[in-house]
Protein backbone atom coordinates (compact mmCIF):
# COMPACT_ATOMS: atom_id res chain seq x y z
CA UNK A 1 0.00 0.00 0.00
CA UNK A 2 3.09 2.39 1.32
CA UNK A 3 4.28 1.48 -2.36
CA UNK A 4 1.03 2.83 -4.12
CA UNK A 5 1.03 5.74 -2.36
CA UNK A 6 4.25 6.97 -2.83
CA UNK A 7 3.72 6.50 -6.74
CA UNK A 8 0.02 8.39 -6.22
CA UNK A 9 2.18 11.12 -4.45
CA UNK A 10 4.60 11.37 -7.11
CA UNK A 11 2.26 11.33 -9.93
CA UNK A 12 0.38 13.85 -8.19
CA UNK A 13 3.07 16.38 -7.77
CA UNK A 14 3.75 15.93 -11.04
CA UNK A 15 0.52 17.18 -11.67
CA UNK A 16 0.71 20.18 -10.33
CA UNK A 17 4.26 20.97 -11.45
CA UNK A 18 3.07 20.94 -15.05
CA UNK A 19 -0.35 22.58 -13.70
CA UNK A 20 2.00 25.31 -12.32
CA UNK A 21 4.10 25.88 -15.29
CA UNK A 22 1.12 25.99 -17.33
CA UNK A 23 -0.97 28.04 -15.29
CA UNK A 24 1.95 30.40 -15.40
CA UNK A 25 2.48 30.58 -19.09
CA UNK A 26 -1.50 31.06 -19.56
CA UNK A 27 -1.22 34.54 -16.79
CA UNK A 28 1.92 35.43 -19.16
CA UNK A 29 -0.05 35.61 -22.24
CA UNK A 30 -3.08 36.96 -20.93
CA UNK A 31 -1.43 39.70 -18.44
CA UNK A 32 2.28 39.18 -18.59
CA UNK A 33 4.69 42.28 -18.75
CA UNK A 34 6.82 41.00 -21.79
CA UNK A 35 10.48 42.39 -20.22
CA UNK A 36 12.53 43.31 -22.87
CA UNK A 37 15.54 41.26 -24.28
CA UNK A 38 18.39 41.82 -26.16
CA UNK A 39 20.41 45.23 -26.70
CA UNK A 40 19.29 48.07 -25.39
CA UNK A 41 20.84 51.49 -25.81
CA UNK A 42 20.25 55.02 -24.42
CA UNK A 43 18.67 57.94 -25.79
CA UNK A 44 20.54 59.27 -28.30
CA UNK A 45 21.18 63.36 -29.42
CA UNK A 46 19.27 64.86 -31.89
CA UNK A 47 19.85 65.88 -35.27
CA UNK A 48 22.25 69.44 -35.08
CA UNK A 49 19.87 71.03 -37.41
CA UNK A 50 16.35 70.04 -38.09
CA UNK A 51 15.87 68.92 -41.70
CA UNK A 52 13.10 70.58 -43.72
CA UNK A 53 9.79 67.81 -44.27
CA UNK A 54 10.02 65.86 -47.24
CA UNK A 55 7.47 63.22 -49.03
CA UNK A 56 8.38 60.24 -50.73
CA UNK A 57 6.91 57.82 -53.49
CA UNK A 58 5.06 55.80 -51.52
CA UNK A 59 4.56 57.02 -47.99
CA UNK A 60 3.14 54.92 -45.47
CA UNK A 61 1.35 58.05 -43.43
CA UNK A 62 -1.44 55.75 -41.06
CA UNK A 63 -1.92 52.33 -40.40
CA UNK A 64 -1.77 49.81 -43.11
CA UNK A 65 -1.16 52.70 -45.70
CA UNK A 66 -2.67 54.89 -47.48
CA UNK A 67 -5.61 52.71 -48.48
CA UNK A 68 -6.02 50.97 -44.97
CA UNK A 69 -5.58 48.13 -47.11
CA UNK A 70 -2.04 46.71 -45.53
CA UNK A 71 -0.76 47.53 -49.19
CA UNK A 72 2.33 49.67 -50.53
CA UNK A 73 2.47 51.49 -53.16
CA UNK A 74 6.38 50.77 -53.57
CA UNK A 75 7.42 48.86 -56.43
CA UNK A 76 10.54 47.35 -58.30
CA UNK A 77 11.51 45.35 -54.80
CA UNK A 78 13.85 42.75 -54.34
CA UNK A 79 12.36 39.36 -54.52
CA UNK A 80 15.49 37.31 -54.33
CA UNK A 81 16.59 36.99 -50.73
CA UNK A 82 19.00 34.03 -50.99
CA UNK A 83 21.73 36.52 -49.76
CA UNK A 84 19.32 38.28 -47.28
CA UNK A 85 18.62 42.05 -47.57
CA UNK A 86 20.90 45.20 -46.72
CA UNK A 87 20.54 46.56 -43.59
CA UNK A 88 20.17 50.28 -43.37
CA UNK A 89 20.03 50.99 -39.83
CA UNK A 90 18.87 50.11 -36.66
CA UNK A 91 17.91 51.40 -33.11
CA UNK A 92 17.77 49.77 -30.19
CA UNK A 93 16.43 52.55 -27.88
CA UNK A 94 12.52 53.04 -28.25
CA UNK A 95 11.51 51.21 -24.94
CA UNK A 96 13.92 52.49 -22.06
CA UNK A 97 14.51 50.04 -18.63
CA UNK A 98 13.01 46.55 -18.70
CA UNK A 99 9.52 46.61 -18.30
CA UNK A 100 8.30 48.99 -20.64
CA UNK A 101 7.77 47.11 -24.14
CA UNK A 102 5.69 49.03 -26.74
CA UNK A 103 4.24 47.57 -29.73
CA UNK A 104 3.10 50.50 -32.02
CA UNK A 105 3.98 50.43 -35.72
CA UNK A 106 6.04 53.56 -37.28
CA UNK A 107 4.56 55.55 -40.14
CA UNK A 108 6.58 57.22 -42.64
CA UNK A 109 6.23 60.50 -44.82
CA UNK A 110 8.86 60.86 -46.57
CA UNK A 111 12.45 61.51 -44.38
CA UNK A 112 9.72 61.56 -41.10
CA UNK A 113 9.52 57.88 -39.23
CA UNK A 114 7.26 58.25 -36.45
CA UNK A 115 7.26 55.17 -33.73
CA UNK A 116 5.96 55.44 -30.27
CA UNK A 117 7.66 54.09 -27.13
CA UNK A 118 8.05 54.08 -23.26
CA UNK A 119 10.18 54.70 -20.33
CA UNK A 120 9.33 54.01 -16.76
CA UNK A 121 6.77 57.03 -16.30
CA UNK A 122 6.15 58.21 -19.76
CA UNK A 123 4.73 57.79 -23.23
CA UNK A 124 7.76 58.70 -25.72
CA UNK A 125 6.78 59.68 -29.30
CA UNK A 126 10.06 59.26 -31.55
CA UNK A 127 10.98 61.28 -35.07
CA UNK A 128 13.79 59.34 -36.86
CA UNK A 129 15.07 60.02 -40.06
CA UNK A 130 13.90 57.36 -42.36
CA UNK A 131 16.65 57.50 -44.81
CA UNK A 132 19.90 57.98 -42.22
CA UNK A 133 18.48 56.44 -38.18
CA UNK A 134 19.26 59.59 -36.71
CA UNK A 135 17.23 60.84 -34.18
CA UNK A 136 15.42 64.30 -35.56
CA UNK A 137 12.89 65.18 -32.68
CA UNK A 138 11.32 62.80 -29.15
CA UNK A 139 8.12 64.18 -27.82
CA UNK A 140 7.08 62.79 -24.31
CA UNK A 141 4.30 62.91 -21.21
CA UNK A 142 3.84 61.83 -18.12
CA UNK A 143 1.10 58.67 -18.29
CA UNK A 144 0.32 56.27 -15.79
CA UNK A 145 0.00 52.89 -17.67
CA UNK A 146 -0.38 49.12 -16.38
CA UNK A 147 1.69 46.50 -17.91
CA UNK A 148 -0.07 43.92 -19.04
CA UNK A 149 1.96 43.11 -21.95
CA UNK A 150 3.88 46.10 -21.50
CA UNK A 151 2.94 49.49 -20.61
CA UNK A 152 3.68 51.66 -24.06
CA UNK A 153 1.61 52.27 -27.24
CA UNK A 154 -0.15 49.55 -29.06
CA UNK A 155 -1.98 51.81 -31.45
CA UNK A 156 -0.45 53.07 -34.86
CA UNK A 157 0.36 57.09 -35.49
CA UNK A 158 -1.48 59.00 -38.34
CA UNK A 159 0.07 61.58 -39.99
CA UNK A 160 -1.63 64.10 -41.50
CA UNK A 161 -0.70 67.72 -43.53
CA UNK A 162 1.83 68.74 -41.25
CA UNK A 163 0.77 67.05 -37.93
CA UNK A 164 0.56 63.41 -36.37
CA UNK A 165 -1.98 62.17 -34.11
CA UNK A 166 -0.74 59.47 -31.29
CA UNK A 167 -2.93 57.45 -29.14
CA UNK A 168 -1.37 55.79 -25.52
CA UNK A 169 -2.35 52.69 -24.08
CA UNK A 170 -3.75 54.91 -21.10
CA UNK A 171 -6.36 56.71 -23.23
CA UNK A 172 -4.03 59.62 -23.91
CA UNK A 173 -5.09 61.49 -27.38
CA UNK A 174 -2.21 63.74 -28.55
CA UNK A 175 -1.63 65.94 -31.83
CA UNK A 176 2.01 66.77 -32.27
CA UNK A 177 4.01 69.53 -34.54
CA UNK A 178 5.37 67.42 -37.60
CA UNK A 179 7.80 69.38 -38.31
CA UNK A 180 9.67 69.66 -34.39
CA UNK A 181 7.87 67.62 -32.47
CA UNK A 182 5.69 70.40 -30.53
CA UNK A 183 2.80 68.69 -28.28
CA UNK A 184 0.04 70.74 -29.78
CA UNK A 185 -2.91 69.77 -27.54
CA UNK A 186 -3.59 66.47 -25.68
CA UNK A 187 -7.38 64.72 -24.23
CA UNK A 188 -7.93 61.72 -22.53
CA UNK A 189 -11.26 59.22 -23.70
CA UNK A 190 -11.28 58.59 -19.47
CA UNK A 191 -12.55 62.04 -19.63
CA UNK A 192 -15.42 61.64 -21.77
CA UNK A 193 -16.62 58.53 -19.72
CA UNK A 194 -14.33 55.95 -21.45
CA UNK A 195 -12.94 52.91 -19.70
CA UNK A 196 -9.57 51.44 -19.98
CA UNK A 197 -9.63 47.47 -22.06
CA UNK A 198 -7.41 44.78 -20.45
CA UNK A 199 -5.26 45.17 -22.41
CA UNK A 200 -5.06 48.97 -23.38
CA UNK A 201 -6.06 51.47 -25.44
CA UNK A 202 -5.00 50.12 -28.94
CA UNK A 203 -7.30 51.45 -31.98
CA UNK A 204 -5.27 53.37 -34.16
CA UNK A 205 -6.65 57.15 -34.48
CA UNK A 206 -8.65 57.36 -37.45
CA UNK A 207 -7.93 61.15 -38.86
CA UNK A 208 -11.00 62.01 -41.24
CA UNK A 209 -12.21 65.50 -42.28
CA UNK A 210 -12.04 67.56 -39.53
CA UNK A 211 -12.05 64.65 -36.94
CA UNK A 212 -9.73 62.47 -35.18
CA UNK A 213 -11.73 59.32 -34.39
CA UNK A 214 -10.64 56.43 -31.47
CA UNK A 215 -12.71 54.22 -29.13
CA UNK A 216 -13.35 55.29 -25.69
CA UNK A 217 -15.83 52.37 -24.56
CA UNK A 218 -17.57 52.90 -21.80
CA UNK A 219 -20.00 56.02 -22.00
CA UNK A 220 -17.95 56.65 -25.16
CA UNK A 221 -17.78 53.75 -27.40
CA UNK A 222 -16.33 56.20 -30.03
CA UNK A 223 -15.06 59.52 -29.77
CA UNK A 224 -15.08 62.20 -32.17
CA UNK A 225 -12.41 65.18 -31.63
CA UNK A 226 -11.37 68.16 -33.62
CA UNK A 227 -8.08 67.88 -35.02
CA UNK A 228 -6.94 71.44 -34.62
CA UNK A 229 -8.12 72.07 -31.25
CA UNK A 230 -8.80 68.75 -29.44
CA UNK A 231 -12.51 69.51 -28.89
CA UNK A 232 -15.16 66.49 -28.72
CA UNK A 233 -17.36 67.16 -31.49
CA UNK A 234 -19.20 63.98 -30.39
CA UNK A 235 -19.68 60.33 -28.40
CA UNK A 236 -21.48 57.72 -29.83
CA UNK A 237 -22.80 54.59 -28.30
CA UNK A 238 -21.93 52.83 -24.79
CA UNK A 239 -20.36 49.31 -24.59
CA UNK A 240 -16.98 47.56 -24.70
CA UNK A 241 -14.10 48.97 -26.29
CA UNK A 242 -12.26 47.03 -29.31
CA UNK A 243 -9.22 46.76 -30.50
CA UNK A 244 -9.26 47.70 -34.28
CA UNK A 245 -8.92 50.70 -36.34
CA UNK A 246 -11.68 52.71 -37.49
CA UNK A 247 -11.88 52.91 -40.93
CA UNK A 248 -14.31 54.98 -43.74
CA UNK A 249 -16.33 53.13 -46.28
CA UNK A 250 -17.73 54.51 -49.25
CA UNK A 251 -21.80 53.73 -49.04
CA UNK A 252 -24.18 54.56 -51.58
CA UNK A 253 -22.16 57.33 -52.29
CA UNK A 254 -21.97 58.63 -48.78
CA UNK A 255 -18.97 57.98 -46.71
CA UNK A 256 -20.06 56.22 -43.61
CA UNK A 257 -17.05 55.31 -40.29
CA UNK A 258 -17.02 51.41 -40.17
CA UNK A 259 -16.12 50.92 -35.99
CA UNK A 260 -15.07 46.96 -34.73
CA UNK A 261 -15.82 47.18 -30.95
CA UNK A 262 -15.83 44.85 -28.67
CA UNK A 263 -19.56 43.46 -29.16
CA UNK A 264 -19.80 44.03 -32.84
CA UNK A 265 -19.19 45.67 -36.56
CA UNK A 266 -21.10 49.14 -36.51
CA UNK A 267 -21.31 51.46 -39.12
CA UNK A 268 -22.01 55.21 -38.14
CA UNK A 269 -22.40 58.47 -39.60
CA UNK A 270 -19.23 60.86 -39.49
CA UNK A 271 -21.40 63.61 -39.26
CA UNK A 272 -22.79 63.21 -35.82
CA UNK A 273 -21.87 59.46 -35.08
CA UNK A 274 -25.56 58.44 -35.27
CA UNK A 275 -25.37 54.58 -35.31
CA UNK A 276 -27.06 53.32 -38.55
CA UNK A 277 -26.55 49.65 -38.03
CA UNK A 278 -24.65 47.06 -36.00
CA UNK A 279 -23.66 43.34 -36.92
CA UNK A 280 -23.60 42.02 -33.42
CA UNK A 281 -20.12 39.96 -33.10
CA UNK A 282 -19.53 39.18 -29.37
CA UNK A 283 -15.84 37.99 -29.21
CA UNK A 284 -14.23 36.38 -26.02
CA UNK A 285 -12.54 38.90 -24.10
CA UNK A 286 -13.93 41.73 -26.32
CA UNK A 287 -11.16 41.06 -28.79
CA UNK A 288 -12.14 42.22 -31.94
CA UNK A 289 -8.63 43.44 -32.83
CA UNK A 290 -8.51 43.23 -37.04
CA UNK A 291 -9.47 45.49 -39.40
CA UNK A 292 -12.34 44.88 -41.82
CA UNK A 293 -11.83 44.59 -45.36
CA UNK A 294 -13.77 46.58 -47.80
CA UNK A 295 -14.67 45.70 -51.37
CA UNK A 296 -17.06 47.65 -53.17
CA UNK A 297 -20.33 47.13 -51.11
CA UNK A 298 -19.08 43.92 -49.00
CA UNK A 299 -17.15 43.98 -46.08
CA UNK A 300 -15.21 41.21 -44.89
CA UNK A 301 -13.97 40.59 -40.80
CA UNK A 302 -12.66 38.04 -38.89
CA UNK A 303 -11.83 37.18 -35.29
CA UNK A 304 -10.14 34.92 -32.78
CA UNK A 305 -10.91 32.81 -30.15
CA UNK A 306 -13.72 30.57 -32.65
CA UNK A 307 -15.44 32.87 -34.02
CA UNK A 308 -14.24 32.59 -37.41
CA UNK A 309 -15.40 34.98 -40.45
CA UNK A 310 -17.47 36.41 -42.09
CA UNK A 311 -18.75 38.37 -45.40
CA UNK A 312 -21.69 41.38 -45.16
CA UNK A 313 -23.60 42.90 -48.49
CA UNK A 314 -24.53 46.95 -47.10
CA UNK A 315 -26.42 49.41 -47.04
CA UNK A 316 -26.87 52.62 -45.45
CA UNK A 317 -30.24 50.56 -43.87
CA UNK A 318 -28.68 47.34 -43.02
CA UNK A 319 -26.73 44.37 -44.20
CA UNK A 320 -26.84 41.19 -45.45
CA UNK A 321 -24.94 38.26 -44.23
CA UNK A 322 -23.54 36.60 -47.59
CA UNK A 323 -21.53 33.44 -45.73
CA UNK A 324 -19.86 32.99 -42.32
CA UNK A 325 -17.48 29.93 -41.70
CA UNK A 326 -14.05 29.30 -39.34
CA UNK A 327 -11.83 29.20 -42.23
CA UNK A 328 -10.43 31.90 -40.97
CA UNK A 329 -10.36 33.19 -37.14
CA UNK A 330 -7.55 35.81 -37.00
CA UNK A 331 -6.62 37.25 -33.75
CA UNK A 332 -4.81 40.45 -34.46
CA UNK A 333 -3.12 39.50 -37.51
CA UNK A 334 -5.04 41.67 -40.19
CA UNK A 335 -6.02 39.93 -43.49
CA UNK A 336 -5.43 41.36 -46.82
CA UNK A 337 -7.42 41.21 -50.02
CA UNK A 338 -6.05 40.82 -53.64
CA UNK A 339 -7.98 39.98 -57.00
CA UNK A 340 -10.89 38.64 -55.17
CA UNK A 341 -8.88 36.79 -52.40
CA UNK A 342 -8.74 37.12 -48.92
CA UNK A 343 -5.30 36.17 -47.62
CA UNK A 344 -3.61 35.82 -43.91
CA UNK A 345 -2.64 34.25 -40.86
CA UNK A 346 -5.45 32.40 -38.77
CA UNK A 347 -5.17 31.64 -34.98
CA UNK A 348 -4.62 33.13 -31.89
CA UNK A 349 -0.89 34.77 -31.47
CA UNK A 350 0.25 33.42 -28.23
CA UNK A 351 3.06 31.03 -30.17
CA UNK A 352 4.39 30.81 -33.55
CA UNK A 353 2.23 27.89 -34.73
CA UNK A 354 -0.62 28.76 -37.14
CA UNK A 355 -2.07 28.38 -40.83
CA UNK A 356 -1.67 31.06 -43.36
CA UNK A 357 -5.24 30.55 -45.23
CA UNK A 358 -6.19 31.90 -49.42
CA UNK A 359 -9.97 32.17 -49.18
CA UNK A 360 -12.38 33.20 -51.57
CA UNK A 361 -14.71 36.54 -50.56
CA UNK A 362 -17.27 36.01 -52.87
CA UNK A 363 -18.12 32.64 -51.11
CA UNK A 364 -15.92 31.88 -48.05
CA UNK A 365 -14.42 28.72 -50.15
CA UNK A 366 -10.87 27.45 -48.98
CA UNK A 367 -8.49 28.04 -51.84
CA UNK A 368 -5.46 26.49 -49.27
CA UNK A 369 -3.73 26.17 -45.95
CA UNK A 370 -0.34 26.13 -44.87
CA UNK A 371 1.87 25.50 -41.79
CA UNK A 372 4.68 26.78 -43.16
CA UNK A 373 5.63 29.85 -41.76
CA UNK A 374 3.97 30.07 -38.31
CA UNK A 375 1.96 32.85 -37.12
CA UNK A 376 2.45 36.29 -37.38
CA UNK A 377 1.26 39.38 -39.30
CA UNK A 378 1.90 40.66 -43.35
CA UNK A 379 1.83 43.37 -45.49
CA UNK A 380 1.64 43.56 -49.22
CA UNK A 381 4.02 45.37 -51.86
CA UNK A 382 4.94 45.10 -55.62
CA UNK A 383 2.82 41.95 -56.25
CA UNK A 384 4.09 39.91 -53.21
CA UNK A 385 3.52 39.27 -49.44
CA UNK A 386 5.79 39.94 -46.64
CA UNK A 387 4.58 37.24 -43.83
CA UNK A 388 6.49 38.02 -40.57
CA UNK A 389 5.83 35.02 -37.94
CA UNK A 390 6.29 35.71 -34.05
CA UNK A 391 9.87 34.79 -34.18
CA UNK A 392 11.32 37.43 -36.32
CA UNK A 393 11.25 35.50 -39.28
CA UNK A 394 10.13 37.10 -42.77
CA UNK A 395 8.86 35.18 -45.75
CA UNK A 396 8.04 36.44 -49.37
CA UNK A 397 5.23 35.13 -50.85
CA UNK A 398 3.57 35.31 -54.39
CA UNK A 399 0.09 35.45 -53.60
CA UNK A 400 -2.18 33.04 -55.84
CA UNK A 401 -5.18 31.49 -55.25
CA UNK A 402 -3.94 27.84 -56.98
CA UNK A 403 -1.31 26.83 -54.25
CA UNK A 404 0.78 28.38 -51.49
CA UNK A 405 4.02 29.74 -53.13
CA UNK A 406 6.63 30.83 -50.75
CA UNK A 407 10.04 32.80 -52.73
CA UNK A 408 11.98 33.30 -50.22
CA UNK A 409 12.82 33.82 -46.29
CA UNK A 410 15.19 35.64 -44.01
CA UNK A 411 15.69 33.66 -40.70
CA UNK A 412 15.99 35.81 -38.67
CA UNK A 413 15.27 39.08 -39.73
CA UNK A 414 14.99 40.20 -35.99
CA UNK A 415 17.82 38.82 -33.65
CA UNK A 416 16.86 38.48 -29.91
CA UNK A 417 13.26 37.53 -30.13
CA UNK A 418 12.42 35.71 -26.91
CA UNK A 419 9.05 36.83 -26.48
CA UNK A 420 6.72 37.38 -29.51
CA UNK A 421 7.46 39.51 -32.69
CA UNK A 422 3.62 41.14 -32.95
CA UNK A 423 4.58 44.47 -34.66
CA UNK A 424 3.45 44.13 -38.74
CA UNK A 425 6.56 44.98 -41.10
CA UNK A 426 5.91 48.19 -42.95
CA UNK A 427 7.06 49.05 -46.28
CA UNK A 428 7.58 52.86 -47.52
CA UNK A 429 9.34 54.53 -50.32
CA UNK A 430 11.56 50.69 -50.85
CA UNK A 431 12.29 50.29 -47.00
CA UNK A 432 11.15 47.62 -44.88
CA UNK A 433 10.87 48.27 -41.40
CA UNK A 434 10.81 45.79 -38.93
CA UNK A 435 9.90 46.62 -34.59
CA UNK A 436 10.25 44.32 -31.92
CA UNK A 437 9.88 46.12 -28.63
CA UNK A 438 12.73 48.50 -28.57
CA UNK A 439 13.99 47.49 -31.87
CA UNK A 440 13.54 49.28 -35.32
CA UNK A 441 15.60 47.90 -37.97
CA UNK A 442 15.51 49.48 -41.63
CA UNK A 443 16.61 47.33 -44.63
CA UNK A 444 16.61 48.22 -48.35
CA UNK A 445 14.08 46.07 -50.24
CA UNK A 446 15.45 47.97 -53.46
CA UNK A 447 17.88 45.75 -56.07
Amino acid sequence: MKKYLKIILIVLAIVLVFAGYFGYQIYQMVMGNKPLTGKQDGLPAQMASMPSITKGFADWPNWRGANFEGKSASVGIKTDWSKGLDELWQVNYLCQDKATASWSAPVVQGNRLIIPGRDLNNDLVFCINSETGELIWLGSYMAKAETAHGPGSRATPFIKDDKVYTFGRSGDIVCWNLEDGKLLWRKNVKDEGGIEPSWGFSTTPLVFENMVIVQGGGKALVIAYDKLTGDVLWKSKEGEVGYAAAITMNIENENKLLVYHGTGLSCLNPSDGKALWTVPWPTEYFVNATTPVVFNDIIFHTSGYKMGCEAIKVTKSGYTVLWKNNVMEAQHSDPILIDGYIYGYSGESSRNVGKFVCLELSTGKEMWSTDEIGQGTTTFVDGHLICQDLKGNIFIVKPEPAAFKKIGEIKPAISDVKNLAWTVPVVANGKLYLRYMQQLICYNLKP
